[in-house]
C-alpha cells in the first residue's frame, strides 16, 4: 500500500476515533440528567471523571477498579468495555511497536461493539450504541493500521464512518461530534496538497476547509466535555509538525504534562517541544527525570521514550561541547532504538552520523565506517541520512 493511501486509510481511522473522549476534573459543573444516553448521564460522567484522570495518568490500577464497578452495574453497555479498551490503548500509544496488549486490547473493543450492536438491534435509532460504535472500529482500524494489517484496517475505517453518520442528529453530542469534523475538515485538504495524485480519490469526498478545521480542533480543546484530551492531543501533534507553530504545542504539552505527570507520552512530548523552542535547560532537565523513571522501571517509561530523551541530552551536550556526554547519549540512544526496534527513526540514524563523525576526529575510521554502514543500512536511499553517509564516506574516504 503506498504512503499516500495509508494516509487517506489514517483519515477514515482517525475520523472515527475522534468520535469519543471522556471528562476532566474542572471542567463545566455537572447538572441533572435529561438523556436516555447513559454517555450522557451527569451523575455518571462526574463519577468517571477522577477514573479518567487516573487512567490518562498511567494509574491504571485505579482506573480499573473504577471501571469494573461500572460494569458490574451497567454489564449490557458497551462504555464499560471501551473504557477497558481505552486504557490498553494508552498503553500502546507510548510504543507502538509493543504488540503484547494487542489482543486485549481488541477483545475490549468486540465486547463494547457487540454490546452496542445489541443496543441497535433493539432500537435502530440509538445514537448512543451508532456513536460507540464508531468509536470501538475506529480505535480498531487505527491499530490494524499500525500493524499494517490494511484489510481489517479498511473494513474497520468502513464502519466507523458508517457509524459516525448514523450517530449525527443528537443535540447533546454535538460539542463531541465537532471533533471528527474538524479533523475531516483539516485533512481533506492536507492530503491533496502534499500528495496531489490523490485529488481524485479526495473528489469523493465533502470538501474541507484546513483552516476552518484547525479552528474547530481548537474550539474541542477548549471548551468539549468528552474529548477535550483527545483534542488537545491532535492539537498539539498538527502544531508541532503541520502548522510550525511550535510554542502552542509546547503549551498544550506543558498543560498535559502538568495535568498527568505520569504519562510518558505526554513527558516526551514536552521535552521534545522544549527542545524545539530552544529551552534546552528545561528540556535537559525533564529528559534527565525520563531517563532516571526508566532506570526506576516506572510503569510506561520504557525504550521509546529514553530514545527521546538520550537525543536530547546528546545534542545539548554536544551544542555546549561536551564530547563526552554526547557520545555518552548519542550511545544511549542507539541503545534505545534498537531496544524499541526504531531504527529506522531519525533520532536512531542522527546519532550514528553524530557518532561516525565524531570517530572520524578521533582517527578512528574503522569505527566511523561502521557506524556510517548501518545509516545506509536502516536509512532508505533518499533519506537525507542515507545521502549524508554516502557523502561523508567519500568525503574522508574511510
Amino acid at each position: 500500500m503506498s504512503k499516500g493511501t495509508k494516509l487517506i486509510l489514517f483519515l477514515i481511522i482517525w475520523l472515527g476515533v475522534s468520535r469519543i473522549g471522556f471528562p476532566q476534573a474542572g471542567d463545566p459543573e455537572v447538572r441533572p440528567n435529561s438523556s436516555p444516553y447513559l454517555l450522557l448521564d451527569k451523575g455518571l460522567q462526574y463519577r468517571i471523571t477522577k477514573s479518567i484522570n487516573s487512567m490518562y495518568n498511567f494509574d491504571f490500577a485505579t482506573a480499573e477498579r473504577d471501571f469494573a464497578v461500572i460494569m458490574y452495574q451497567y454489564p449490557t453497555h458497551p462504555l464499560p468495555d471501551f473504557l477497558m479498551a481505552l486504557g490498553y490503548w494508552w498503553r500502546i500509544e507510548v510504543d507502538v511497536t509493543n504488540t503484547r496488549f494487542d489482543d486485549i486490547f481488541i477483545r475490549y473493543l468486540d465486547r463494547a461493539n457487540e454490546k452496542s450492536e445489541r443496543m441497535l438491534k433493539e432500537d435502530p435509532k440509538n445514537k448512543e450504541a451508532a456513536f460507540f460504535l464508531a468509536a470501538g472500529y475506529g480505535f480498531q482500524g487505527r491499530l490494524y493500521s499500525e500493524r499494517k494489517s490494511w484489510t481489517k484496517a479498511a473494513f474497520a475505517g468502513k464502519n466507523a464512518l458508517k457509524y459516525m453518520d448514523m450517530s449525527r442528529g443528537e443535540e447533546e453530542f454535538n460539542p463531541e461530534l465537532l471533533l471528527g469534523d474538524a479533523l475531516f475538515n483539516y485533512f481533506s485538504v492536507w492530503i491533496p496538497e502534499n500528495y496531489p495524485l490523490l485529488k481524485p480519490v479526495l473528489a469523493l469526498f465533502p470538501k474541507g476547509n484546513k483552516a476552518l478545521g484547525l479552528q474547530q480542533l481548537e474550539t474541542v480543546a477548549s471548551n468539549a466535555f468528552y474529548t477535550r484530551v483527545e483534542a488537545q492531543y491532535f492539537l498539539f501533534r498538527l502544531y508541532a509538525s503541520e502548522e510550525k507553530r511550535p510554542y502552542d504545542a509546547l503549551r498544550i504539552s506543558e498543560y498535559l504534562h502538568n495535568k498527568f505527570p505520569n504519562n510518558p507520552y505526554f513527558h516526551r512530548s514536552y521535552a521534545r517541544h522544549l527542545y524545539t523552542v530552544g529551552r534546552w535547560s528545561e528540556s535537559v532537565n525533564q529528559s534527565q527525570e525520563i531517563l532516571n523513571r526508566i532506570d526506576q522501571k516506572q510503569y510506561g517509561y520504557e525504550a521509546n521514550s529514553g530514545r527521546y530523551a538520550a537525543f536530547y541530552l546528546a545534542e545539548y551536550s554536544y551544542r555546549t561541547g561536551d564530547r563526552a556526554e554526547a557520545k555518552k547519549y548519542y550511545q544511549k540512544t542507539i541503545a534505545y532504538g534498537e531496544e524499541s526496534v526504531s531504527q529506522e527513526s531519525g533520532y536512531y540514524l542522527h546519532a550514528l552520523i553524530q557518532l561516525g563523525k565524531m570517530a572520524t576526529e578521533e582517527k578512528n575510521k574503522a569505527q566511523a565506517r561502521k557506524y556510517f554502514d548501518t545509516v545506509k543500512k536502516y536509512a532508505k536511499r533518499k533519506h537525507p541520512a542515507h545521502k549524508e553517509a554516502r557523502d561523508f564516506i567519500k568525503k574522508n574516504k574511510l
